[in-house]
């Protein structure tokens, strides 16, 4: 008897099936809404009515349009993220997975190319999501970025890949908080500084980051791979903070990532 789950999501009330899922996964990892129609052997109109369907269910978009191409925004991230949980968590037969964050997205999926590993399965979440994805045994290798979550980890071996410094973009005392990233460490800065401010709102969103008039914190890794130029109200070597790969144990696998990561010297 061959048994077999598929996941599907309720937002705001309102039924997302799996194949509105599954075409939002493959509008993310193909970058166009074409690419993903024939990843999935359908047509474009059904991708746009899918994804359409989705944004219904939301109340507002899930993808934004850039010259590179179709690219999800933080609430189709947010709604990625689930999605590829639970699918982990349904397969019987999971794949080597690794996760990270869009701090180290472009890295992460630059050596996983070099090194030819195609048959894996790469979540990007924040810091929170992918330790708690290790713990549930849901993946075998994530990287950190802020350290201080590594308290939450200690079950795990570990080992520093790099360091990353952060830009503080100030405009005053009321702040938006970026949901990824060595935040805690920057707002620890501000608590030692003594700094009166607010948090007035978070988002998964880099360009709602940039184009907000609040102040902020951003990895300077993250700009510099975007190819962003911004001017930091301190040195960012204040803030600088390690990267911290964690795993169960180490294996051929694992040491090829590690040394891989290392040798792009993250400083």
């Amino acid at each position: 008897m061959d048994i077999s789950v598929r996941t599907e999501q309720i937002i705001n009330g309102i039924l997302v099936t799996n194949r509105q899922l599954e075409t939002l996964a493959a509008v993310a990892k193909t970058g166009s809404m074409t690419a993903a129609a024939k990843k999935l052997d359908i047509s474009v109109p059904v991708v746009h009515r899918y994804i359409a369907a989705i944004e219904k269910a939301v109340g507002s978009k899930v993808t934004v349009s850039t010259p590179a191409g179709t690219k999800l925004n933080g609430e189709g991230r947010k709604i990625l993220e689930t999605y590829v949980t639970t699918e982990l968590r349904c397969s019987d037969d999971n794949k080597f997975t690794v996760c990270c964050s869009p701090v180290t997205e472009d890295l992460m999926m630059s050596v996983l190319s070099s090194l030819r590993m195609t048959d894996v399965e790469l979540v990007i979440s924040d810091d929170e999501h992918n330790v708690r994805m290790m713990k549930e045994n849901l993946a075998d290798f994530a990287i950190i970025d802020d350290p201080l979550y590594l308290f939450d980890a200690d079950e795990f071996d570990g080992i520093e890949i790099g360091y990353m410094g952060m830009v503080f973009v100030d405009n005053g005392p009321s702040f938006i908080r970026y949901r990824y990233g060595a935040q805690r460490v920057a707002f620890m800065f501000l608590d030692t500084m003594g700094r009166k401010y607010s948090i007035e709102s978070e988002t998964f969103s880099l360009p709602e980051l940039l184009g907000s008039k609040k102040s902020y914190f951003v990895d300077e890794f993250l700009l510099l791979r975007k190819g962003i130029k911004m001017k930091s109200a301190i040195d960012p070597k204040v803030l600088k903070h390690a990267i911290t790969a964690i795993y169960r144990k180490e294996d051929k696998t694992i040491n090829k990532l590690v040394k891989a990561l290392q040798a792009r010297n993250i400083r």
